[in-house]
């Protein structure tokens, strides 16, 4: 007997609605969808320590629209204006939320 699961498509079940935050009165835009791999590779790095710290970047720099990450690296990188660990951890988790939340509108099956 054939054991066998139909896991259809992805296509119906992401909400593609446009992700923003803002910074430092800067407003900055995510990709409205991303890879699972994406976020499983950030979760196993965020877990070791040795390679927490090189996580964070490595995740906005998957997850920001180009133009977007530009100048979020250039705001992070300045000496002007700080950012703060905890406030790069707290954009982080609200942006995992955002991929990770079920879609607004659930299809009736």
């Amino acid at each position: 007997m054939t054991r066998t699961k139909d896991f259809g498509s992805s296509a119906k079940k992401i909400n593609k609605s446009p992700i923003t935050f803002t910074l430092e009165g800067e407003e900055f835009e995510a990709k409205k969808m991303l890879q699972g791999k994406v976020l499983l590779d950030f979760a196993q790095l965020s877990d070791d320590p040795n390679k927490a710290a090189a996580a964070i970047p490595m995740f906005f720099e998957k997850v920001l629209l180009s133009e977007s990450l530009e100048r979020f690296s250039a705001l992070i990188d300045s000496d002007d204006r700080i950012v703060e660990v905890e406030t790069l951890a707290e954009i982080v988790g609200w942006l995992m939320e955002q991929y990770t939340n079920l879609p607004e509108e659930q299809s009736k099956a």
